[in-house]
């Protein structure tokens, strides 16, 4: 199984799309950031958990799932930084490899002590990029693709079938 865990506010801060929205409402951000990340998880079938810390939205501790997403917001006092490491120890074991993404070098450095692997923003930005490149690819193909007859017709047949149908 593989892992991917999100510093979402890290990542938001590094993709132009993201930091755009970011700066008309942090909101819009986070919840484009989880559509991505849930068409990342649908075509990948990586388990995918983003954390969010409370330095934008203060309260309690959260855990939704929105569109197969692990969505977790720290509590008050607590960084992103300490969830995802905490993360990391909960569920890296021998069947499971853990990605994070993240650009802070300080975390890369702790996460790589743990036995995880790291994906900086470019490189996860880079990986979507190209997933979408092949599903458009996989979506052209299918397009121009002849729908198959559900039932298998001789070709003869078929010729006769045309002939009948333009009045000859």
């Amino acid at each position: 199984m593989v892992v991917l865990i999100v510093d979402g506010y890290n990542i938001i801060g590094a993709w132009p799309e993201l930091e755009y929205l970011k700066e008309k409402d942090i909101g819009q951000a986070r919840d484009r950031l989880i559509e991505l990340l849930a068409e990342y998880q649908a075509f990948t079938g990586d388990r995918v958990i983003i954390v969010f810390d409370a330095y934008y939205v203060r309260g309690l501790e959260s855990k939704q799932e929105q569109f197969k997403v692990e969505v977790i917001y720290t509590k008050e006092k607590e960084t992103a930084d300490e969830c995802i490491e905490k993360l990391v120890r909960k569920v890296k074991n021998v069947e499971t490899q853990v990605y994070v993404a993240t650009s802070d070098y300080a975390e890369q450095r702790t996460i790589f002590g743990q036995g995880a692997l790291r994906k900086s923003a470019r490189e996860l930005q880079i990986e979507m990029d190209d997933m979408n490149q092949e599903i458009r690819i996989n979506l052209e193909v299918h397009q121009k693709e002849k729908p198959a007859a559900k039932i298998p017709i001789d070709h003869d047949l078929l010729k006769r079938f045309e002939e009948m149908r333009r009045g000859k």
